[in-house]
């Protein structure tokens, strides 16, 4: 009829029709990947749900919270039936502080490079972790501002270290480090400058050269997918939740491996900015990927965004606290009531750990206990379940845990 009374018209009409419904295809076509929710009164944009990595190589670097992120990656493991790279026969670490070596791992001649996890400590050797860890792995560290992770190296290792253990204390050893630091026992002196470098594969010892540098922290960027800092801890667990596309709970933690403050040394401003020039190497590492850290933020969460993330992370580890811990905090080594929870002791530290409630359901306990494991507890626990008929890792401590395993 309309084009029967006003046939130009009508033409018109149909024909900006069509072309908004072009338009709108259009547009639909390019936001396709999109779906928009409406949250806290907010409309967000969020990208279409991805896979979550199952593969990921994380390299645990000394004194840096690196045992917390473990208990996360062993958690994430249990969750999706993955397999672990854990240390062979009655090892507790991938060789440490030898270089990496493939063999290291056990069953990796039968196993192969069907590996998804691997997370204990290692001296990184890139050409041995390819020999296990797939072609698509996702490689990931943490590191630590040098000045603290050094304090904490020397109160956990005193009595392990030679450098340390005949100075009174850090300040003492940090006044004059050369008078009890000596690289030709590099070995048993690793812990006691540039840890990190010596983590990554590197000398300890090297010459603060501006091209070696240079070089090294081009080759870490090749072979790192990501580097988290200890520092801005939460944030890090924000990032590689987005990073990995995995959920809320995945890295959800307790602190582990943490000591009492009782047993923490005050640092004098000398010590500290001695700390940057004995351990150069760590400091320019660690400016390094502090600062590429941040801009990965930037560029992919934004501060804003993070920080409304790493408060629902707050929030549900105070829920997980109230819900799992008799105490709703870490306690000393004397406190803790089941000794199969409690942590190696180490030097001077006091070892923190953690009280279970108890008539907790078998659900939720079984999920509160792995959050609490101490690091070699659950090591253990994990090389028994994956490799059944061989002997179980003596840890001269009671594995109570075996029967909460899950089926």
């Amino acid at each position: 009829l309309c084009f029967l009374s006003r046939p130009i018209k009508c033409l018109i009409i149909f024909n900006l029709c069509l072309g908004l419904i072009f338009l709108s295809a259009f547009f639909h076509m390019k936001n396709k990947n999109y779906i928009i929710s409406k949250s806290h009164d907010e409309l967000l944009i969020h990208p279409m749900p991805c896979r979550p990595k199952t593969n990921v190589m994380f390299l645990k670097t000394h004194k840096t919270a690196s045992s917390t992120v473990l208990n996360i990656m062993f958690r994430f493991a249990e969750r999706y039936n993955l397999t672990v790279a854990l240390p062979a026969g009655q090892l507790v670490h991938l060789g440490y502080p030898k270089t990496f070596l493939a063999h290291f791992v056990e069953d990796f001649q039968a196993i192969g490079q069907n590996y998804n996890i691997m997370c204990n400590h290692l001296r990184f050797n890139p050409s041995e972790v390819q020999k296990v860890m797939a072609a698509n792995t996702f490689y990931v560290s943490i590191l630590r501002n040098p000045i603290p992770l050094l304090e904490s190296s020397y109160v956990y290792y005193k009595g392990d270290v030679p450098a340390f253990r005949i100075s009174k204390d850090v300040n003492e050893y940090l006044a004059s480090p050369m008078k009890y630091y000596h690289p030709a026992d590099y070995k048993q002196n690793i812990y006691a400058r540039n840890i990190m470098w010596f983590d990554f594969g590197y000398d300890n010892n090297a010459e603060d050269n501006k091209k070696y540098i240079q070089v090294v922290l081009k080759e870490i960027e090749q072979n790192f997918h990501l580097i988290l800092i200890t520092d801005y801890f939460d944030e890090s667990m924000i990032l590689l939740k987005h990073t990995l596309c995995w959920d809320l709970d995945d890295v959800v933690y307790f602190k582990l491996n943490s000591r009492s403050q009782d047993t923490v040394q005050t640092l004098t401003p000398e010590s500290k900015e001695r700390i940057k020039a004995w351990c150069s190497l760590d400091w320019k590492l660690y400016l390094h990927f502090n600062q590429s850290f941040w801009r990965r933020i930037e560029e992919t969460i934004g501060l804003e965004q993070l920080e409304k993330e790493v408060k629902h992370l707050r929030t549900r580890q105070k829920e997980l606290m109230e819900t799992c811990l008799l105490d709703q905090e870490a306690v000393g080594k004397d406190h803790i009531k089941n000794k199969a929870l409690l942590p190696y002791q180490s030097g001077a530290t006091n070892i923190l750990g953690y009280n279970l409630k108890e008539d907790l359901d078998n659900r939720t306990l079984r999920t509160c206990l792995k959050m609490v494991m101490p690091e070699l507890q659950y090591t253990s626990y994990l090389y028994a379940v994956q490799h059944p008929h061989k002997k179980r890792k003596q840890l001269g401590l009671p594995l109570l845990w075996t029967s909460f395993q899950e089926k």
